[in-house]
């Protein structure tokens, strides 16, 4: 039985969310819960080997940023998530910490998205406009975080018509808890929860 989303030959792009340094880099983060559930899972290194995957299959890879001007603007703080970024100058132009991590770092032919605000990489950007132009039908969706990113990813995905595919091992939450929860309970509404060796295999298939 294949992966739905990935079973019927679907063109996929894989995108990887907010996998900054000032998100999963103990050496500048500050969210200590997300670092620890992203280093003790191993999961940067399966997304780096999904995504060599999903290149040796001709399929995109996205990586998608928050990056905040030094001057703020554009970037509106309505939520306790936006301006606790804002607060803590994290991820701003120019600095390391809003680079994507070194593990990560964006080959030739993959696309970085950047945007100043907002929480999802569909918001405010040419992110719709490119998958539609590749002929995406699907997007496998990983990084950070459980919480809000993933599952908001994947309710965009869908509001566009998109089928959503979820490694449930190359995704992070704050805590572990916390992301059995989403996992368990709100991502299946949205998308079909698999591992990264199900992905692996179904892209394979597509070369």
């Amino acid at each position: 039985m294949g992966v739905r989303g990935l079973d019927r030959g679907e063109r996929a792009a894989l995108i990887i969310n907010e996998c900054q340094n000032a998100m999963i880099n103990e050496e500048f983060s500050h969210n200590g819960g997300l670092v620890h559930e992203i280093g003790s899972r191993g999961v940067v290194a399966r997304i780096a080997a999904l995504a060599d995957a999903f290149r040796t299959a001709g399929h995109l890879v996205v990586h998608s940023t928050i990056v905040l001007r030094p001057d703020g603007i554009g970037t509106a703080t309505p939520c306790l998530l936006l301006a606790a970024l804002a607060k803590r100058a994290a991820c701003v132009e120019g600095r390391p910490d809003a680079e994507i991590h070194p593990d990560l770092t964006p080959r030739d032919g993959d696309f970085v998205l950047r945007r100043v605000h907002g929480l999802s990489p569909f918001h405010g950007t040419e992110l719709e406009s490119v998958l539609r132009q590749r002929e995406v039908r699907t997007v496998v969706v990983t990084g950070v975080s459980t919480n809000i990113g993933i599952p908001g990813t994947c309710l965009e995905a869908v509001n566009r018509g998109l089928s959503a595919v979820v490694p449930e091992d190359c995704v992070a939450g704050s805590s572990r808890e916390i992301h059995d929860f989403q996992v368990t309970h709100i991502l299946p509404l949205l998308a079909t929860v698999t591992s990264a060796d199900e992905v692996t295999a179904a892209v394979g298939r597509m070369v």
